[in-house]
């Protein structure tokens, strides 16, 4: 028995020392594992140009915490790298070939970096990799890759690279291959048949190529630039449900045969050139839901049969020259939701039966020669969202409710015969209109009350009609309007001082009615008000001096009225047009008659003889030449200073977004008078040549954080603009920055905006391709940066003169996601809080005080 239980301790411990010295052995070679492994990502690291200071956390030193590097991601038991994520991290340079020994990776993202030169060959190692993306990058060359190798690869994202050549075969080889983006690149040739093959792909981009040819007939149809007849033959295909062909160069007829198509529910066949009628043989598509003939040459009647199809929705033929009535039945089958006849030469009623099932959402039927009443059951189709009904011969009056439905966005019925007068709302359902055109009719009567209720309204067009009365107080209000236009009518009274109460207003014409009394002066607050017109009405006493003030205003009309006084003659009146004051007998200033005592006011005389009595020739002498003194002792001091600014290296921080060949010094030495090459509400640019002869454009900043000891976000803002990377958006190259000034510097643009191409000397050489080249780029680049980009951004600010043209006229979508920034100082802290230039508004901004 002792010599037994002297056994079991002496077994134990040998098992005890078997396993330490197999995990000893096993810890030994997991650290190496995870040795070589750090030493491949240091490897590759030490290839860039320039990065991220948090990717120093890839450091040999510490590759026992391999698993907690940023960017990389381990299996779940912390052995080997799975994943590598180094987007936007500022990384420019090329891509060592090294990491591809990291057989174990599944997925691997350098977007939106500015990788360079071409991707290593020899990713087809990564025979594990199920995610690739090099999106938003300066890769280029071909990608002669050995794509069969990558039979896990899922997701292949490319887009917006300088990759060149074909369009790769290899990748109609990867049997998992789900999404796949080549768009934004430099790819030539044809599209290979082969690529419609891949029927597992959910998503397929080649936007934005130099690719030649018609899109393969494996892939969709339209938009492919087919010319010729629409063959004839499609019409076999009785199980086809779906007939995209629109936006091509298609000609003569639509084939009869397509009558066949028993199993069709849409069919596109718009923006081509066909001719001829809808074919009777079109009765027999019963099961057809969407039918899309618009941007044709199709003439003839629209034939009844089509209101009698049980299951169509969608019936679009604008644009054509089909004449005769709108099928009565329209409607009946209770399943129409969107209708647009317009621009053609319809006439006859509009029917009764087009909202019978309550479905209806768009009505279009502008220009054309409908005439008659509209239907009142118009007034119930709660479902209408957007109606446009102008330039018809349309009579009586306007349906009750029509103007109010619940869901209404878009209300046009200008350029009729409307009569009798608007009718008030009668529900309380808050409205959602958000543009209203009545022009050029015939009603008449008082403005209702309730079009205060118009709380989302951003137009409101009332102009040539026949409205009485004054105008209501609750048209203050609309707190959203922009334009604001009830000119050529017979309305009479004030002016309402609570159109003043309208912040976002920047168009008001209230000119040819009956308007009496003053100007009313709260009408000044409104801080973007960009044109007036008052003209031709019976407005009295003297011109505010106030509206000099309003620097947003800069078309303005005072015209045959009953002004008088004098014209001030500071701040914006100094801009208006002589014009602008004629028709005002007792009005005098510069730009009418000279003013003299008997047309200045017994105030302004006594002014002025006070003036004179206290201000003597002498005086004034002196006066100026204090002036001229003081003028010269601040430009001493202001050159003084700007030399000890340059001089003091502390005081400017330089951020590159890029590797860079020059430094801040060499940035300061383009801010000279004679390197300026444009002016605006951002800033100044000035042109200069770096020492790598590299030209660049510096933008100095107006009115962002002068003498403030932080920048309110700016910096980081700018940091975000710096990563962005897209063939279509200028690229920012460094932000240079002290307490007093703030510098952009960035890529140069040879050809300078397309404000001034087209508004120059040079805009009649722009040929009409090259115009719609530099539109499709410039909407290539807002679209990136309102939906693609992370974090999106809203421009706010779109103009020509934002879009840039490089040596080759390529289009730049320039001063984005700053306009938060730029403050006008001289102006109040509302003003300093909205968005873009005067007198402009861009779509999705909503410029009031914050």
């Amino acid at each position: 028995m002792a010599a037994s239980s002297n056994v079991k301790p002496a077994f134990f411990s040998s098992l005890l020392l078997l396993f330490l010295i197999n995990y000893g052995q096993s810890l030994s070679s997991h650290n190496l594992y995870l040795e070589r492994q750090a030493s491949i990502l240091v490897s590759v690291r030490q290839s860039f140009e320039s990065y991220d200071p948090s990717l120093d956390t890839w450091n040999l030193s510490n590759y026992l915490f391999l698993c907690s590097w940023i960017g990389i991601q381990c299996d779940y038991m912390n052995r080997s790298v799975v994943a590598v994520d180094i987007s936007n991290s500022n990384i420019s340079g090329t891509l060592s070939p090294a990491i591809t020994d990291l057989r174990s990776l599944v997925n691997l993202s350098l977007q939106g970096n500015s990788f360079s030169d071409g991707l290593p060959r020899e990713i087809h190692r990564l025979t594990r990799l199920q995610l690739l993306n090099i999106s938003n990058n300066l890769f280029s060359g071909q990608l002669d890759w050995e794509f069969s190798q990558l039979k896990e690869l899922q997701v292949l994202d490319g887009y917006n690279n300088n990759l060149n050549g074909t369009l790769p075969l290899g990748v109609t080889q990867l049997a998992k291959l789900k999404y796949l983006d080549f768009g934004g690149n430099y790819f030539q040739g044809t599209i290979p048949p082969s690529y419609g093959s891949m029927q597992q792909l959910n998503y397929l981009s080649l936007k934005g190529n130099d690719l030649r040819g018609s899109i393969p007939g494996e892939l969709d149809l339209a938009n492919c630039s087919l010319s010729g007849p629409v063959p004839p033959e499609l019409g076999n295909l009785d199980k086809l449900d779906t007939l995209f062909l629109q936006t091509n160069e298609l000609t003569g007829p639509i084939p009869p045969e397509l009558g066949n198509l028993s199993s069709i529910k849409s069919l596109d066949l718009s923006n081509n050139a066909l001719t001829g009628d809808i074919p009777k043989e079109f009765s027999g598509l019963r099961r057809l839901t969407l039918l899309n003939l618009f941007l044709n040459r199709l003439q003839g009647q629209i034939p009844p049969f089509i209101a009698e199809l049980p299951e169509l929705e969608v019936l679009k033929l604008w644009h054509n020259n089909f004449t005769g009535v709108i099928p009565a039945k329209l409607g009946e089958n209770g399943r129409l939701t969107e209708l647009d006849l317009s621009s053609n030469k319809l006439t006859g009623l509009v029917p009764k039966s087009l909202c019978l099932g309550k479905k209806l959402q768009i009505l279009i039927l502008r220009i054309n020669f409908l005439f008659g009443p509209l239907p009142d059951d118009l007034g119930h189709c709660d479902t209408l969202w957007r109606v446009r009904l102008g330039q018809n011969y349309l009579t009586g009056s306007i349906p009750s409710g029509f103007l109010y439905l619940p869901k209404l966005s878009l209300m046009e019925l200008q350029n009729n015969y409307l009569s009798e007068q608007v009718p008030q709302q009668t529900s309380k359902i808050q409205s959602k209109l958000e543009q209203m055109n009545l022009a050029d009719n015939r009603l008449s009567g008082p403005l209702p009350a309730s079009i205060g209720n118009f709380s989302n309204l951003q137009m409101l067009l009332l102009g040539g009609n026949q409205f009485t009365g004054k105008i209501p107080s609750q048209i203050g209000q609309l707190k959203n309007v922009l334009t604001l236009d009830i000119s050529r009518n017979n309305l009479s009274g004030n002016i309402p001082s609570e159109i003043g109460d309208c912040p976002t207003l920047t168009y008001l014409d209230l000119s040819q009615n009956q308007l009496s009394g003053p100007i009313p002066v709260h009408i000044t607050q409104i801080h973007i008000l960009n044109y007036l017109n008052i003209s031709w009405n019976h407005l009295n006493q003297s011109l505010p001096k106030e509206i000099g003030s309003m620097k947003s205003l800069t078309s303005a009309d005072f015209s045959h009225n009953n002004f008088s006084g004098s014209i001030p003659e500071f701040g914006q009146y100094s801009f208006f047009n002589s014009t602008s004051f004629i028709g005002n007998p007792q009005l005098c200033g510069s730009y009418l008659n000279p003013c003299n005592d008997s047309s200045i006011s017994p105030l302004q005389l006594h002014d002025q003889n006070s003036s004179r009595s206290q201000v003597h020739g002498k005086f004034k002498l002196l006066f100026a030449l204090g002036l001229l003194v003081c003028s010269l002792a601040f430009a001493a001091l202001a050159i003084i200073k700007a030399r000890n600014i340059r001089r003091n290296s502390n005081s400017w921080k330089l951020t590159a977004f890029q590797k860079l060949g020059f430094g801040y010094e060499d940035i300061l030495e383009c801010i000279k008078e004679n390197n300026i090459i444009g002016r605006g509400g951002a800033g100044t640019v000035y042109r200069g040549l770096m020492p790598t002869g590299e030209p660049v454009a510096v933008k100095k900043l107006l009115g962002i954080s002068k003498g403030s000891s932080h920048d309110n976000g700016l910096s980081a803002e700018v940091q975000t603009l710096g990563q962005i990377r897209h063939r279509n958006i200028v690229r920012l190259l460094a932000f240079c920055s002290n307490k007093l000034s703030n510098l952009l510097v960035y890529e140069y643009m040879p050809n300078g905006s397309l404000g001034e191409v087209l508004h120059g000397k040079r805009g009649g050489f722009l040929k009409w391709d090259t115009r719609l080249k530099i539109a499709i780029e410039a909407a290539k680049g807002l679209c990136y940066l309102h939906h693609d980009c992370s974090p999106l951004i809203i421009h706010r600010d779109v103009k020509s003169n934002n879009i840039l043209l490089n040596s080759d006229f390529e289009a730049h979508v320039a001063d984005f996601g700053l306009a938060k920034f730029l403050r006008d100082t001289g102006t109040s802290e509302c003003m300093s809080a909205i968005a873009g230039s005067y007198g402009y508004i861009a779509p999705g901004t909503n410029p009031l005080c914050l």
